[in-house]
């Protein structure tokens, strides 16, 4: 018996999902398959494109939508194919391009036709299905809204303006019951109730095991059923969002022999809020774990924001950046600053380590075998914290960070009491400052001292020059980004570090 099945019961060794309403069960999947792949080879869905396959371009946009909490409605969000593995899609429901033209175009592709947004038959598809999803999730959305849905498809053919013009008058343009836009909490449609049924009519009650050409993939549901997998297979790949072992697959061409996949798992979907802690379960996607940092730290939300693209943080998880040690990951510096810890799981086993004491060398952790991270521990701050956090990019939107910083500071009146700074690019692994932090504790928080503090970069990091910038482009920005933290905190800045009631 597997270790992943339920006592008396064998796991499910079939993929079950609906595509465009109609229940699909597909035996013998690859693991290692893409949705793309399954959409352009299997089935002859061409409107989905293959552009970058790495979750950048926004070619081959779909949506998937699953219940949400309530299971009284759809949650639908868009991801990138390319990347998404088939058997991830088990229980859920998909929508492509084709799927909207079911009676007349919807009203997305109708606006983008009257506003004249609509581009080359590359790009198109995936602007669709991005709209598309807001659609569904919105019901007003802000121009920043628009253009934060936007930020994962790259192409620009027709310009800007065009595109968000028809984002805007998309809810002008509905016909027919089928794409009447309902808001949240509003009546359902007959295909809402529809689809609603039909997802709950999936047989998501047992573990998935899939064991195809010498290769598995294995869903548990529980915590111990993932714990048991990881012991009988120490050395399986943990799959989350599969954004960054997606590319392992399209760019590296790896064949990964087994994979133990954590979206499924209930109690890595947990947030749990107490007096002193934010608690966040590591297969939560960055798209749900945003908004409760942000309401904690606020400062935290341009840089969250300007994570990768909406597609991505659908897909992706925080415990899976945390989890990925990428020296240039956005979150860990923040989560750093805020001192976060983590609780990690092995067997039956349990045990809380600083995040801090997590990151060994590059691409290597503190993760023992068969270990893996149950949660994210965040204490929540104190009226006297001060927060601060900086992305550096060529781009804006949907670029990688030369630099990404995050910055904490308490202090009496003039004094630094302590100190927190935390430099994603610098170095192999995200990594706090020590000899700055040390530099600052204790002296007057005053100009001077942040100068010469800034000195102390040079012992903490040794960066390197690469495409994104040079070495000594990055040793300056932090620097200066220290600096603007002291004059955003004193209010000679433009725009102010966020307080808590100070």
């Amino acid at each position: 018996m597997s270790a992943a099945n339920t006592p008396g019961q064998a796991p499910r060794e079939t993929v079950s999902f609906l595509l465009d309403g109609q229940r699909h069960d597909i035996a013998n999947v690859d693991p290692g398959r893409t949705v793309l792949q399954f959409l352009r080879e299997d089935l002859c869905r061409t409107g989905t494109k293959e552009g970058c396959a790495e979750g950048d371009c926004g070619a081959c946009t779909v949506v998937v939508a699953d219940l949400d909490e309530s299971g009284e409605r759809l949650d639908a969000r868009a991801v990138n194919a390319c990347i998404q593995f088939l058997p991830t899609l088990d229980g859920k429901a998909l929508y492509t391009v084709e799927s909207l033209a079911d009676d007349g175009l919807h009203p997305i592709q109708q606006a983008l036709v009257d506003c004249h947004g609509s581009q080359c038959g590359f790009c198109t598809p995936g602007f669709v299905m991005s709209l598309f999803a807001l659609y569904k999730s919105s019901a007003a959305p802000t121009r920043r809204d628009i253009d934060d849905a936007l930020a994962g498809n790259l192409c620009r053919c027709t310009g800007y303006a065009p595109i968000i013009k028809a984002a805007r008058e998309m809810y002008q343009a509905a016909s027919g019951e089928r794409w009447t836009h309902r808001p949240a909490g509003g009546s359902r449609t007959a295909d809402e109730e529809q689809q609603l049924a039909a997802l709950r009519s999936l047989n998501a009650e047992l573990p998935l095991s899939v064991t195809t050409n010498g290769r598995s993939f294995y869903a548990p549901l529980t915590a111990k059923q993932l714990a048991d997998l990881l012991s009988a297979h120490p050395g399986a790949t943990v799959l989350a969002g599969g954004t960054d072992i997606g590319l392992w697959v399209t760019k590296q061409h790896r064949e990964l022999d087994t994979l133990v996949y954590t979206g499924r798992v209930a109690e890595l979907q947990l947030v749990q809020e107490s007096a002193s802690h934010l608690e966040i379960g590591a297969a939560v996607s960055l798209s749900d774990a945003m908004p409760l940092i942000i309401r904690h730290f606020p400062a935290f939300k341009e840089v969250l924001l300007r994570f990768a693209s909406p597609p991505i943080r659908n897909a992706g998880t925080l415990g899976g950046n945390v989890a990925n040690g990428s020296p240039i990951g956005d979150s860990m510096p923040l989560l750093l600053a805020a001192d976060a810890e983590l609780v990690l799981r092995r067997g039956n086993n349990m045990r809380t380590l600083p995040l801090h004491e997590f990151y060994i060398a590059y691409q290597e952790t503190a993760l023992q075998a068969g270990e893996f991270i149950e949660r994210i521990r965040l204490p929540l701050p104190a009226s006297a914290h001060q927060f601060a956090a900086y992305k550096v990019s060529k781009r804006f939107d949907q670029d990688i960070s030369a630099v990404c910083a995050g910055l904490m500071l308490r202090r009496a009146g003039d004094i630094v009491e302590d100190v927190r700074i935390a430099f994603g690019g610098m170095a192999e692994i995200p990594r706090r400052a020590e000899h700055c932090e040390e530099s600052l504790r204790g002296s007057v928080w005053n100009e001077q001292t942040v100068a010469q503090a800034a000195t102390m970069l040079e012992k903490d990091f040794t960066p390197i020059s690469d495409l994104r910038s040079s070495a000594n482009y990055r040793m300056q920005v932090c620097k200066n980004l220290l600096l603007r933290f002291f004059h955003e905190d004193n209010g000679e800045a433009p725009v102010r570090v966020y307080d808590y009631g100070r």
